[in-house]
């Protein structure tokens, strides 16, 4: 669906109203869309997914998954944590989760971000050169 420039544009200042000091403020978004919702203005519905797809990218960007071929220590997981936050300049939020198909290694993804130090992964790089 095409929306219009003007709907696109109010979508992006509601975004950066939800903002505090740099965070998504769950509570402000909650009064923009019942606020557009109920007033229903030209366009609303496109300025809606305009700006549930800012909200959905910004969510992404805080949110970092961790996958490993087998359970992570505590330590390890807070020193993974201090050094993503530090390359990111900003907290993150890790979810973690086993991935026994990794063989070994990590996997993170942080929003598009995508570093993957897992033996599959070298294996299959590996097998890719040998077949060209």
């Amino acid at each position: 669906m095409k929306i219009s420039k003007e709907a696109r544009r109010t979508s992006r200042q509601l975004f950066r109203a939800c903002l505090v000091d740099g965070k998504l403020d769950e509570s402000r978004v909650r009064t923009v869309v019942n606020g557009v919702a109920s007033s229903k203005p030209r366009g609303y519905i496109g300025m809606l997914d305009a700006f549930s797809r800012l909200v959905a990218n910004e969510v992404s960007r805080q949110r970092a998954l961790v996958e490993s071929a087998s359970a992570l220590s505590p330590a390890t997981q807070s020193e993974l944590q201090a050094s993503l936050s530090k390359k990111y300049g900003r907290q993150l939020t890790l979810d973690f989760s086993v991935n026994p198909e990794l063989l070994g290694g990590i996997r993170v993804k942080v929003g598009s971000d995508v570093w993957d130090g897992s033996v599959k992964a070298r294996l299959e790089g590996l097998a890719a050169s040998l077949a060209a």
